[in-house]
């Protein structure tokens, strides 16, 4: 057993002393500007090579060992798109000493590098979106501290973004005064380097009192020479007001104003609009009025 082991390492060193012809993958890494230059989207890893070389090194380089990857240098990484492998030998063949290079099994590297530039967002409340608890309102402007957002990344990933930018309150069944931090989400997250990277929201609530009330109709812009046919001058109306603007509501204050204006003729049926409400009031229900010219 003991000259059976001596011989297979004699005979193992013997065999990786010679040479031998076979195909690896070589880890590859591109040399350009990363401060001027940003890659959107992942770069190629490795290479495969078809070499000639002593056994000990074709040894090490299959498992790995003492592998510093391949430079490909970009002069002007964002115009360069793809690289073709039958163009890289030459390039690879002072970077692997101790192996002959025959070809490049790798057909094409497919490239995608971009200028790196800066953007200022002007931040905006996406309001619509804001979801309150049945009976609730908001009751002032929201605020977005701060109200602008500094970005880095590829330019045209930053030019594709909307001017100004909304943010969306992932939040439901609002009811009482909101204050919240919202972090800054992209769609190519991992690309865009932002500053700040959340935002403060915030705004008041407050609970909505329904009221049951008449208002006067106020018609302006009515054509000359027109026959008016109106059902009746007071117009009954549902309101929703906030809680704490409810000393400020005073219903002969309120006015249900029909606007005339460009009116054509025939039988219609128009809605007037309420004024006089106190702010961020809510009309329930409001009749229409009939209108014959």
């Amino acid at each position: 057993m003991l000259c059976v082991f001596t011989a297979s390492v004699f005979w193992c060193f013997n065999a990786l002393n010679k040479r031998y012809t076979t195909t690896l993958s070589f880890p590859i890494t591109f040399d350009f500007d990363r401060e001027h230059f940003v890659p959107v989207s992942a770069l190629p890893q490795t290479v495969r090579i078809n070499v000639t070389g002593i056994g000990w090194n074709l040894f090490r380089r299959s498992f790995g060992v003492k592998v510093p990857p391949l430079v490909i240098p970009l002069e002007k990484p964002s115009e360069v798109q793809k690289i073709v492998g039958s163009t890289l030998p030459g390039l690879f063949a002072n970077q692997l000493g101790g192996f002959d290079v025959n070809f490049i099994v790798t057909d094409t590297l497919h490239l995608a590098v971009e200028p790196r530039g800066t953007r200022t967002l002007k931040l905006e409340p996406d309001v619509p979106d804001l979801l309150f608890r049945n009976g609730y309102t908001r009751t002032s402007k929201v605020r977005v501290t701060p109200d602008s957002v500094h970005l880095r990344g590829p330019v045209k990933l930053l030019e594709n973004l909307p001017s100004p930018l909304y943010i969306k309150i992932p939040h439901r069944n609002i009811d009482e005064n909101f204050s919240e931090t919202v972090e800054l989400r992209f769609i190519n997250d991992d690309l865009i380097e932002r500053l700040p990277l959340a935002v403060t929201v915030s705004f008041n609530v407050d609970q909505l009192i329904e009221v049951q009330d008449s208002v006067l109709l106020k018609i302006i812009n009515a054509p000359r020479q027109a026959w008016q046919v109106i059902e009746r001058k007071e117009l009954a109306c549902t309101v929703a007001i906030p809680e704490k603007a409810m000393e400020d509501y005073n219903s002969d204050s309120v006015r249900a104003v029909l606007d005339l204006n460009d009116l054509t003729r025939g039988v219609k049926k128009i809605m007037p609009v309420l004024v006089g409400l106190p702010e961020y009031s809510k009309v329930l229900k409001l009749d229409s009025v009939a209108i014959k010219f």
